[in-house]
């Protein structure tokens, strides 16, 4: 029996070679950002004059551009004169999120995300042995923290991926255009609220959020010039009173961070005027299982914080018990880190 395979066959164990290789790839990326190098290569330039105007090792510099030109975070095209080498720019994606002068600027985001989930797996083994779970220090549930995550790294994530899932998946709702009355329901620093005030000028309402991150959502709002018609409430989703009478609440990546989800969702329901909406947008656990090692990989550390996350469907049959009719759900809603699922719901006008 002939047992050799084509030279040509994909090792078994590449995808996870490909795990450690990804750890590089990061490091990359990380020193980039802290070098601001996608904002000097905004216009092309050799990699030798890169490393002159930043002090680096030339051919270490040169090295560094090919990586992160394999990344696809990098243009090239060879030089007038090929013995200078290539010349290198920032491709569009780049500029658009990586750039630290773009409004999309999401590079923070991203850095603080790496942080995050590197600590956590040092900690891994033993919070397996202990089951005392550790949370990075930046990214501690404190208000503080809370505050400047709201500040920095929520508003970042929010400009490049989340306002624009919101407006997509709402702006195709026929109750958007006569809807009034809004709660944006754990808003965080607003731009979700804003965004949808600014799409739907007969729209007013409230974000909320815990007392110090508030504070971010209102200095926003003031901002855009939107003080008259958006507010900030702040409370807890549990303990406090969320207002009542709303036509559209928008909610997502709450839910983890509550004791009782059916209770959370009753609450919500309620606070919803009858033909009232609900749009919640919320990680589940897929059925596939390639799409559920991307989503466990992120949502691994909070789980082990004893947070909640629902298996594909767990949200829409939660919210159908909590009250909620005319349920929609449409999945791979883009995310930061990961997509979620957005289920849509309906309080009866019955």
């Amino acid at each position: 029996m002939n047992h050799h395979t084509s030279v040509t066959t994909r090792h078994p164990l590449q995808p996870y070679w490909d795990l450690a290789l990804a750890s590089v790839q990061a490091d990359a990326l990380r020193v980039a950002l802290e070098l601001k190098l996608f904002r000097l290569l905004a216009e092309p330039m050799l990699a030798g004059t890169v490393a002159e105007r930043l002090r680096l090792h030339p051919d270490n510099t040169a090295h560094l551009l090919e990586m992160l030109w394999s990344m696809r975070l990098l243009e090239r095209q060879q030089g007038d004169a090929p013995t200078l080498g290539w010349i290198y720019r920032a491709s569009s994606l780049a500029r658009r999120y990586l750039d630290c002068d773009s409004d999309q600027h999401c590079g923070d985001a991203w850095n603080l995300r790496l942080q995050a989930l590197r600590h956590f797996g040092k900690q891994l083994g033993e919070q397996l042995r202990s089951g005392e779970a550790s949370t990075a220090p930046r990214l501690a549930g404190t208000a503080a923290n809370w505050q400047a995550a709201a500040r920095l790294q929520i508003a970042q994530e929010q400009r490049a991926a989340t306002t624009d899932a919101a407006l997509a998946v709402i702006s195709q709702l026929p109750e958007f255009p006569r809807a009034e009355r809004l709660l944006d329901l754990g808003g965080g620093p607003g731009l979700v609220a804003i965004a949808l005030a600014k799409v739907n000028p007969t729209l007013h309402g409230e974000v909320f959020d815990l007392a110090q991150t508030i504070s971010v959502a209102e200095e926003n709002i003031v901002a855009s010039g939107l003080g008259e018609r958006l507010r900030g409430r702040a409370g807890d989703l549990i303990r406090d009173p969320l207002g009542e009478g709303y036509d559209l609440i928008w909610c997502s990546s709450v839910l983890h961070f509550v004791p009782d989800i059916n209770q959370a969702l009753s609450k919500i329901h309620a606070a919803l005027r009858p033909g009232g909406v609900l749009v919640c947008a919320q990680a589940e656990i897929p059925d596939d299982q390639d799409a559920a090692r991307q989503m466990l990989s992120y949502y691994l550390s909070m789980r082990m914080l004893g947070r909640q996350l629902t298996h594909a469907d767990g949200l829409r049959q939660a919210m159908e018990r909590a009250g909620f009719t005319a349920l929609e759900t449409l999945r791979e809603v883009p995310f930061p880190m990961t997509p979620v699922t957005a289920v849509i719901g309906r309080r009866s006008s019955r």
